[in-house]
């Protein structure tokens, strides 16, 4: 069996390129096809691996922009030959399931979400990543295209793999597709309970300094109660985020893995105010036994139990933040129960179904063939 990997784009190192590393390492002589790679981003991550870009490669900036050329995704997706292959997995959010295949050729793509600025708010989407004056005028327009090709491009999946409910329920309204949930690697070995090394009392969020992650709301509830806050991530919004914090809120940038537990166990609870498909961070506090205080929406309501494992708010508000973390502190947890509770979504568990997955799927595909 000749199988290939597809991913929208190697730019940074997220929940998506985790799912794909599990894959590489279950199939390690497979070559990996995306529409950009920007090497130093990735860490030292694929190294080894063959990796095949698109046109899109060399043209200035794309790596660091590539948001800011919709348009040009579809035909840069569409332009890998992958004639010699039996199977081909498509990791994808956004392009990387609109590739063409031959009919003998399985197409299973793992689905972190549904492109969520075709078919969520585009207007939220242009907002939230600082497009200029140009493009934010241009993009409403392209969008009508980018939902037909995405539609399109859907039928073109033999089988869906969805991240998680909440995302099988997009599938199935956007594309009207049945998929198979499989949730993403976490590695629950690797982030454990751990004994607090200090007597420093903070609150804790992880995640890219991006819009949609709600870092603001955070810090405005903060700013209000006074309370310690560390924020570890990098992005866009630093320099906006920096104006607004106060003086107990603290952003620490990006961080090793080693001093990220060194966090989660310090720390008294992760806040988690935005909505995630499957949101990894949240699970990764969760295998170090730490509670959450979350949003209640995405994924993560399926996998908290409230009071147990943390305490949910509804509005993504200060004023609910707020409300949230006064109710946090009258309560206890187990940190041991709440580890628990998330073990199922260990990389050997994850890459253990992917296998098994795989492998069915090509068995009832060459007897149908």
């Amino acid at each position: 069996m000749k199988i290939a990997f597809v991913h929208d784009y190697l730019v940074q190192y997220g929940g998506a390129e985790r799912v794909l590393e599990c894959l590489t390492e279950l199939y390690p002589q497979a070559s990996i096809y995306t529409i950009l790679h920007n090497k130093e981003a990735m860490h030292g991550v694929f190294e080894d691996k063959r990796i095949y870009t698109s046109y899109l490669q060399k043209f200035p900036f794309a790596r660091k922009w590539h948001r800011i050329f919709p348009l040009l995704m579809p035909p840069a997706i569409e332009q890998f030959d992958f004639s010699a292959y039996d199977v081909v997995v498509s990791d994808s959010s956004s392009y990387a399931k609109g590739i063409i295949t031959r009919p003998e050729t399985l197409h299973i793509c793992y689905m972190h979400t549904p492109m969520r600025y075709a078919w969520d708010d585009c207007q939220k989407y242009t907002r939230d990543f600082y497009f200029p004056r140009l493009i934010k005028r241009l993009i409403p327009f392209a969008m009508n295209y980018i939902r037909l090709w995405d539609k399109v491009s859907a039928d073109r999946v033999d089988i869906f793999v969805a991240n998680s409910n909440f995302v099988a329920r997009r599938i199935r309204k956007y594309y009207r597709k049945d998929s198979t949930v499989i949730h993403p690697p976490v590695d629950t070995e690797n982030f454990a309970v751990r004994k607090s090394q200090t007597n420093e009392k903070y609150f804790l969020m992880v995640g890219r300094l991006i819009a949609y992650k709600r870092h603001s709301i955070t810090i405005k509830a903060f700013n209000e109660m006074k309370l310690p806050l560390k924020i570890i991530g990098r992005g866009p919004e630093l320099a906006r985020l920096q104006k607004i914090a106060g003086p107990t809120v603290e952003f620490l940038g990006r961080v090793e893995d080693e001093q990220l537990k060194k966090y989660y166990a310090d720390c008294q609870a992760v806040i988690f105010p935005q909505e995630e498909d499957f949101g990894i961070v949240a699970i990764e506090a969760l295998s170090c036994g730490k509670p959450l205080i979350a949003f209640r929406g995405g994924d993560i309501p399926e996998h908290m139990e409230e009071n147990k494992m943390g305490v949910f708010f509804d509005e993504q508000t200060p004023e609910q933040v707020i409300d949230a973390v006064q109710r946090f502190e009258k309560l206890s947890f187990d940190s041991e129960y709440i580890r628990s509770k998330v073990l199922k979504f260990d990389r050997k568990i994850f890459k253990e179904k992917m296998k098994a997955f795989i492998e069915n799927a090509v068995t009832e595909h060459n007897c149908r063939s």
